[in-house]
């Protein structure tokens, strides 16, 4: 069985505009182009009206093979608050765009043996233990460097997007 360890959680509170659309299609585009992801899936898409209102609740989990033995997963999750559309004026021009409460919570990890080729017996065991203690310890800390680096990046990016998004009310 494979093991998962987790490298990175964070996550964002916003209050404030932001187009909802584009900040989705921005979040997604940026996991597979700059990471580069092998695939995101949309595990859960929920919305609920209320009103002119709603709330949406989004997860989606995302892999990246890094070698035969290492993989990355990167779970994002979204819980959107009292989203109304508003009408908001950008560079001189009025425009539609969104308001309401943003939550988006950011997980890494790094899965070891994802194939399970060491679970085969219990000499495979020991030699994973071996391997992951002796050979690859350094590659193993510049794995979850990677998975740190990329996570927070993905963080600070979409901070920004709701950062500028919010300045032209």
């Amino acid at each position: 069985m494979s093991e998962k360890d987790k490298i990175f959680s964070s996550g964002i509170k916003w209050v404030g505009i932001a187009n909802w659309r584009g900040f989705y299609k921005f979040c997604y585009d940026f996991l597979m182009e700059e990471t580069g992801m092998d695939w995101i899936q949309e595990e859960k898409y929920e919305e609920k009206l209320n009103g002119n209102q709603k709330d949406i609740d989004v997860k989606w989990v995302g892999t990246k093979k890094l070698t035969d033995y290492f993989r990355v997963w990167i779970e994002v999750s979204f819980e959107i608050r009292d989203l109304e559309e508003v009408e908001i004026i950008k560079d001189g021009e009025k425009t539609k765009s969104n308001k309401g409460r943003f939550k988006i919570s950011v997980n890494g990890f790094l899965e070891r043996d994802y194939q399970g080729k060491f679970e085969r017996s219990a000499f495979n065991k020991f030699l994973r233990s071996i391997y992951e203690k002796w050979v690859i310890p350094s590659r193993i800390d510049q794995f979850e460097g990677k998975i740190f680096g990329d996570c927070d990046e993905f963080v600070s990016q979409a901070k920004a997007y709701l950062n500028m998004e919010g300045q032209h009310t």
